[in-house]
């Protein structure tokens, strides 16, 4: 249980990454924009113009500065405000209290939650599927159990807690098909 509160911990601030870079003035995006693989060709820049309406009602505070914005945080922006727009008033308030508890981190924390958003973004997509029902079980729990343990993994010693979040690997079956081999990145 301690290895799934640290897991949903991580993933939960990794969340918040999302709104890292995006200015109070501009409504949050999922995802941090990362940098372009090496096979990619740069990004072009984006004239404000070629927006639509409603991206450049959500993005009206960057209006007099979009064309001095490189062209990767145009794309970023430009793909954040597409998201916004195709979201819920549910999923807009969501997505601003987050923002709202982004923006109240000190820079210290901010740091360390992009850290952790990169570290689960390096894991294979098994485990980040493994971390993300981890989170939701967690998410699921009353309060008190929830409570009962965080304060079970601040009594741990920092051995405990690295043993604690190792991925549990289940012994194979004679139905399984083995694991495709990937080369370490």
């Amino acid at each position: 249980m301690i290895r799934y509160w640290f897991i949903c911990a991580s993933l939960s601030l990794s969340v918040a990454t999302g709104f890292a870079q995006t200015p109070a003035s501009a409504p949050p995006t999922a995802a941090p924009s990362a940098p372009a693989p090496a096979t990619a060709p740069p990004a072009a820049p984006r004239a404000w113009e070629s927006l639509s309406p409603q991206q450049q009602q959500v993005l009206q505070g960057y209006q007099g500065k979009w064309n001095g914005l490189p062209p990767e945080r145009q794309q970023a922006l430009a793909k954040g405000s597409q998201r916004w727009i195709s979201m819920t008033p549910q999923q807009r308030a969501g997505a601003q209290q987050r923002f709202s508890q982004w923006r109240a981190m000190p820079p210290e924390q901010r740091q360390l939650v992009r850290q952790r958003y990169q570290e689960f973004k390096s894991l294979p997509p098994e485990r980040q599927r493994e971390v993300r029902e981890s989170f939701n079980r967690f998410r699921q729990m009353p309060p008190e159990r929830r409570q009962q343990l965080r304060q079970q993994w601040r009594q741990m010693t920092p051995e405990q807690r690295r043993s604690a979040v190792q991925p549990r690997r289940a012994a194979p079956t004679m139905h399984a098909a083995p694991a495709p081999h990937r080369p370490p990145r």
